[in-house]
């Protein structure tokens, strides 16, 4: 019998996966527990796309929530000046999100990876503050006025997918199977990018980087297709974020958003395949236990990570390796 390559085994679990979470809408029929599987897999798409940037591509890039932005801005702003549709406006939107990670990628991928880190996050935050202080107004809708970027109440009244006239009071089912398609989609190339040629050059630059790039890897050239390979799929689940909730706005820049998505990879285990969905699940599970608790609810999400940075940095994946290890027996 012909053993399973990782890549293939890897893709059989994730059509598992896929299947099982299909069927949720068939058990599941409160709209506020279906919206949070929706946001789980939401968070879960871009965990792992960060994962595969950070923790297998050795980018510590802390943009991945502008890139989502700009994949939920971009279909704002097609769907609200352009009048186009919000399944035309996805893909579009991922792709503009490439093109933006291709030109921040450029500019910061030579440095070293504290700088990375600094400058990134940097961007972002020039980028937020660019929006919210913006003042001329673009166009009037409804007697108020817009401004081009959205300023700081974003962007509202979004087209919806459409399944809100065909399903009426089962629209959301609709959505949730987009964004399960966005997600499938997310992990399919996730897994393809770990396990295929692109993660060998990974995995050799960083078992020995002088002897790899000796042998002719190009380490900026790979992590900038990195970069953008996840930048694609981290804008496309920015722009099924926007289409869901038919907004976008500077919200998604907050501190608090990137350190609770950052705690999903971290949670889950960085350099695994499937730790940042078990970490998404986990942070979903410990925001809802504390969405009683207001402002203190950001302070247990970051205790979380401490806790895991300082006694579990491998998260859950690398605890799980640990004790397959020790209860495998020993060959003699």
């Amino acid at each position: 019998m012909t053993r399973l390559t990782p890549l293939q085994r890897h893709v059989l679990i994730a059509i598992l996966f896929l299947a099982v979470m299909a069927m949720l809408p068939l058990f599941v029929t409160q709209r506020y527990f279906l919206g949070q599987i929706i946001l789980f897999m939401i968070w879960a798409s871009v965990a792992v796309q960060w994962n595969v940037l950070i923790g297998h591509a050795g980018v510590f890039s802390l943009a991945q929530m502008l890139i989502f932005a700009i994949g939920a801005y971009g279909l704002a702003m097609m769907n609200s000046y352009l009048d186009m549709s919000p399944w035309v406006a996805m893909p579009v939107a991922g792709l503009v999100a490439a093109l933006c990670a291709a030109i921040i990628g450029m500019a910061c991928l030579r440095l070293g990876t504290a700088y990375v880190a600094l400058l990134t996050f940097a961007m972002s935050y020039m980028v937020f503050v660019l929006i919210i202080t913006e003042a001329t107004c673009h166009t009037n809708i409804g007697g108020g006025c817009q401004r081009f970027f959205g300023g700081t109440t974003g962007f509202s009244r979004l087209d919806d997918l459409g399944f809100r006239k065909l399903l009426r009071g089962h629209w959301m089912t609709g959505n949730f199977y987009v964004v399960l398609g966005v997600l499938a989609a997310s992990l399919i190339a996730a897994i393809s990018v770990i396990h295929g040629r692109l993660g060998l050059a990974f995995l050799a630059l960083s078992d020995s980087r002088t002897y790899a790039i000796s042998r002719g890897l190009n380490r900026t050239k790979f992590q900038l297709l990195a970069f953008v390979i996840t930048a694609f799929f981290t804008g496309l689940t920015g722009a099924a974020y926007a289409a869901h909730f038919k907004s976008a706005g500077p919200s998604l820049f907050d501190f608090s958003l990137l350190m609770f998505v950052l705690a999903m990879v971290i949670v889950g285990g960085l350099k695994s395949t499937w730790g940042p969905v078990v970490g998404a699940a986990v942070m979903m599970v410990v925001v809802e236990l504390a969405k009683d608790y207001g402002d203190i609810r950001n302070t247990i999400v970051g205790l979380v990570l401490v806790v895991f940075v300082v006694l579990l940095p491998a998260g859950f994946a690398g605890a799980a390796t640990r004790i397959v290890k020790r209860l495998r027996p020993t060959q003699l």
